[in-house]
């Protein structure tokens, strides 16, 4: 979101978001007076909040209340007016490195990090177990069921079975290649593949170096490209779900902007038992797809989950290598310290997937 504001109205919107994070109260204009150098008068001040109360920026709970920043002008905030803290990102990986990593431990490790990320944001933390059953190709065949139609059939380590159908190019003369020789060549295909991805996860094959193919199978390194580009795809919009270790509820709720009991509940039962509802949502980032972005928040309206539409969220993926493994995140009102969670978040992922990628943390067998 993109909303074209002058210097007076971003001070103004900046300031008016921090003092109600800060106090959870509507903010008048004389409290921004009395508190922020602003060098205008309140009338000023006045007049620019309600512009920018037209602008859908800020809004009135009651008449007679001062403003309040909405869903929007906190997307604003974060995404222009503020930079993550450097110093508390420092703190977060200074004293994650005080837990034990390398113990094999991996359950115990996360739930410690989880509840040091809850007390330094103050907000719940969420850290997903590592998917240690990434599926990997086991063996691929190659098979031709009719004349310019092939099948794809992979075989995981966990022995799960995943097919991918894909049209086969026509030659120069415009006619489909003879069945027979198509068959013969699949073969030779099928087992050149299988000596160069056996092993390797599903999620790495559209990263594979294509330069690396022999010049015999030119014709169908295209094909060959888009099949397991979409096999891959598949494979991450279908992620194995794990825990998700959950730090600082209790500690969290406490907050006045959890006051109502029905909504307590539900987020209660949305972290303890419906975990599977959040994890996707956690893990299906668009940092994934878009480079130098290395967080995702999603603020208030913005969260597809009923029970968090109140709330903001803000995760980042941490990898091993180049993989997607896990994801870290924190969890509170929208009315947050954003430029801390934000920082927290970052520093956590990028000293998790360094620890894990240093081979730091050992995996537990499964």
């Amino acid at each position: 979101m993109r909303v074209n504001l002058t210097d007076r109205q971003q001070h103004i919107l900046w300031a008016t978001v921090r003092h109600y994070i800060a106090t959870a109260e509507p903010v008048g204009s004389k409290a921004l007076a009395d508190e922020f150098n602003l060098s205008v008068s309140p009338a000023t001040i006045r007049n620019a909040m309600g512009t920018l109360e037209k602008a859908g920026l800020l809004y009135q709970p009651h008449t007679s209340a001062g403003r309040i920043p909405s869903d929007s002008g906190y997307r604003i905030y974060v995404d222009q007016l503020i930079q993550p803290s450097d110093t508390l990102a420092r703190k977060v990986e200074q004293v994650l490195d005080q837990l034990n990593w390398s113990d094999g431990r991996m359950d115990a490790a996360l739930r410690g990090a989880a509840q040091i990320l809850a007390t330094i944001s103050g907000y719940i933390a969420m850290i997903t177990i590592p998917q240690t059953n990434m599926a990997c190709l086991r063996h691929l065949q190659l098979v031709q069921l009719e004349p310019g139609k092939v099948m794809l059939i992979v075989v995981t380590d966990a022995y799960e079975t995943q097919s991918v159908l894909v049209q086969l190019p026509k030659g120069a003369d415009g006619n489909w290649p003879d069945v027979e020789i198509v068959d013969r060549e699949l073969q030779i295909l099928s087992n050149f593949l299988n000596s160069k991805l056996r092993g390797r996860s599903l999620s790495e094959l559209s990263t594979i170096d294509w330069s690396e193919l022999d010049r015999d199978f030119e014709l169908y390194t295209e094909w060959m490209e888009t099949m397991l580009a979409a096999l891959s795809s598949r494979s991450r919009s279908n992620p194995t779900y794990t825990r998700i270790l959950i730090g600082g509820l209790s500690e969290a709720l406490r907050l006045p902007d959890f006051s109502q009991l029905q909504q307590v509940q539900t987020l209660v039962q949305l972290l303890e038992q419906d975990q599977e509802l959040l994890w996707p949502l956690i893990f299906d980032s668009p940092e994934l797809d878009t480079p130098g972005k290395r967080v995702t928040v999603r603020i208030g309206s913005e969260n597809s989950l009923e029970p968090i539409r109140g709330c903001t969220l803000i995760s980042s993926i941490y990898r091993r290598g180049s993989v997607p493994v896990g994801s870290v995140g924190v969890l509170g009102p929208t009315r947050m310290v954003y430029e801390n969670a934000i920082a927290v978040v970052e520093a956590a992922a990028d000293y998790l997937s360094e620890a894990i990628g240093g081979n730091r943390v050992n995996f537990p067998e499964g």
